[in-house]
This record gives structure tokens, sequence and C-alpha cells, in this order.
């Protein structure tokens, strides 16, 4: 089949955390046999902020190190829909997509039929309710949600009948165990500050607890305001600045143990929603420890897969005996690993996406013969 993928960006993912599924999609997708075709907009604001901050070498680096993955570039204002989507069986456009971009790929399907979904991986239903309303998806076949609870918020409002849980899940391609012979530190922390949605969840259970065990902790990622760098360097916190996707699995190969902080959205709210880091440090086998959410859909089994603390202090507890207890730090690891590979994998998720391909396609026929 062919399938093509509109993303904000496959080549960047500063400040575009969910440039690692989809790549992983893309990936498993292509290992299936089909003929998969991405477009990205020309000038996207994350593939700009990458190459402002570290240059072309970044896109070189990308290359390199993902040669069977290509993006195609488009004009936003200018663009020719009927040879970008010629003969595509699946159309999926992503959330981080323009409102009139999504339109018109939707009107166009009047035209050129094929399965065409909407793919959200953003708390925005909740935060951004009007937002969302610039979205239109009356020709859009279903959506995708990365959780069950954006599924039923879809739903209550109204925003289409027919939607589908698609979980983030780990590019084992990417993200994979890899020997631990050289350990430069205890902690290390992978992501953006952003937009003082966790401050002081980052606060209470990264820094204070590395700071009150006097642990060698390094932080990575972008959108660090001058206060966040003040305080990593108070509680003696490196900061390593962007991390290129190609080096997550070595550089959790060199700390015992990292920490998920899930933004306050997706705890107070979006339940059930871990968001990509925890598949991926769990799929490199690096001890997970993480602030509290709640896992309703049965992910992941906490105590076997990852420790939950649910308050600084517990993290504190909990990341003392991590770091200091290897063979119970190894048994999680390993457990984790196991439960990545049996039901989190991108190949896991591109198997089920064919499953709501043939689904939608059933019914379709159904429909059309009633």
């Amino acid at each position: 089949m062919k399938i093509v993928l509109f993303y904000h960006s496959l080549i960047s993912d500063w400040n575009h955390g969910n440039a690692h599924f989809l790549r992983g999609i893309y990936a498993s997708l292509l290992k299936m046999g089909h003929d998969v075709k991405v477009y990205e907009p020309r000038n996207g604001w994350s593939l700009n902020s990458l190459i402002k901050d570290y240059g072309t070498k970044a896109i070189e680096d990308f290359e390199s190190f993902f040669p069977h993955l290509r993006s195609s570039f488009y004009d936003p204002k200018d663009h020719n829909l009927k040879e970008m989507l010629d003969g595509a069986d699946i159309v999926i456009v992503h959330e981080w997509n323009e409102p009139a971009l999504v339109k018109a790929i939707g009107d166009f399907k009047l035209i050129h039929d094929y399965v065409l979904l909407f793919h959200d991986t953003h708390h925005r239903a909740i935060s951004a309710k009007e937002e969302m309303k610039r979205y239109d998806l009356s020709h859009y076949d279903g959506v995708l949600a990365f959780g069950n609870t954006l599924r039923k918020e879809y739903l209550h409002e109204g925003w289409h009948q027919n939607v589908w849980t698609w979980h983030e899940a780990a590019d084992t391609d990417t993200y994979h165990p890899m020997v631990r012979d050289e350990i430069l530190g205890d902690v290390v922390w992978i992501g953006n500050w952003g937009d003082n949605e966790r401050t002081e969840e980052l606060h209470e259970y990264i820094i204070e607890p590395v700071k009150a065990l006097g642990l060698r902790a390094k932080f990575y990622g972008v959108r660090y305001p001058k206060h966040a760098l003040r305080s990593l360097e108070r509680a003696g916190i490196e900061y390593g600045g962007w991390l290129p996707t190609c080096k997550v699995a070595e550089t959790f190969s060199k700390y015992k143990a990292t920490i998920h902080v899930p933004r306050r959205f997706y705890r107070e709210h979006l339940h059930g929603i871990p968001t990509i880091r925890p598949f991926e440090a769990m799929a490199t086998k690096i001890p997970l420890l993480s602030a509290p959410w709640e896992d309703t859909e049965g992910l992941f089994t906490a105590g076997k897969d990852f420790l939950m603390a649910h308050s600084g202090e517990e993290m504190t507890q909990m990341l003392d005996k991590v770091v200091h207890n290897e063979a119970f730090a190894r048994n999680m690891a390993d457990h984790a690993y196991s439960t990545i590979c049996s039901r989190h994998t991108c190949m896991h998720r591109a198997t089920e996406l064919l499953i709501i391909y043939k689904q939608i396609i059933n019914y379709n026929q159904v429909r059309q013969e009633a």
C-alpha cells in the first residue's frame, strides 16, 4: 500500500518529541513492505530552531543515522495535493499541522478516495479546546488518539465519532540496550523544560532528591530559562543542551537511572498517557523511576517495570535504592524491557494501524451496500 504521512517535522525533534514515534512508525511500515511518503512544511518551526541552535550539522547527523528515512518539503502556501496524494491508500495527518492543511486534505478526499486519519499526540484537547475546534475533520475517517482519555474527549466534544486509541511506543531500532561499560553518573534526565507545565515537579522529583543524595546528574533538553539553569547549577547538576536522538541509547547506558516527570495536563486530566519517554527508557534497559501518573490502561506494572514515587521524599528513598542496589535495578530494567518487546514497539503500533485500516474499509463497504 501507499501510505502518506504529514508531519510537522521528520528531521527535527527540537522541542518535538513526537518525531521519535513518527520516525519509528515510518520505519516499521517500510519494513512491512509499504510505500511510505512523508511531507513536512518548508521552514517549519522545529527544524528552523534546530538549525539556528546547532547548524546544518544536525541535519547531516540525522541523514547519517536514518538513511532510510526521507522527508519531502512542501510550501504551506502553495502545495499540489493532487501530486502529493496520488495513489495514496492511507493518509495520516499529525495534529501539529496547520488547520488550513488539515481541512484541504479532508476536502481533497471527496475527489480522490483514501482512508484519512487525524493523529493527536498532545494535550490541547484539554488545554486549548478553542484551538482544537479550528480543525475541520468532517471528511476524515477517524482519529488516532494516543490514549483512551483523549479518545473519550474527542467523543465527548463531538469532534469525531470514530476514534481509536493508538498509544505511542518505542522505536527499538533506535532505542535499544547498549553495553554499560562506562558509567558517567547516577541520574540522567532527557526532556524540555518548556512552559512551566512541570517546573514544581522537576524540583520535587529530580532536582531536590539528586541534591539531597549528592548524586551525579545531567539534564538534556531545550527551552531551559535562566532560572532553570540556575536551579541545576545550585544542585550540582550538569546541563548538556539538546541531545540528538541517535545518542540517547548510548547516553542512557552511561547512567544508573532516569526519571519520568509527566506534564501537569497528563497527570491531572489525561490519565493513562505516559508520553514517549518511559517507552524509550525501558527499551534501553535503564532503570526508570517516575513522578505520579495514573496508568489507567495497564500499559506497565508499577514496582516491576518501574518505580512510582508519590512525593519527593519517596522519590529520594527509591532513587537511593536504585542507584546503590545494582541487582534490584537490573531486574527491574530487564522486566521493563520484556514488557516493551512484547507489547510496546513501533512495529506493534504499525500492525494496529493496519487493523484499523481494514476496519474502516470494511465499514465503508457495508455502508455503501446498505
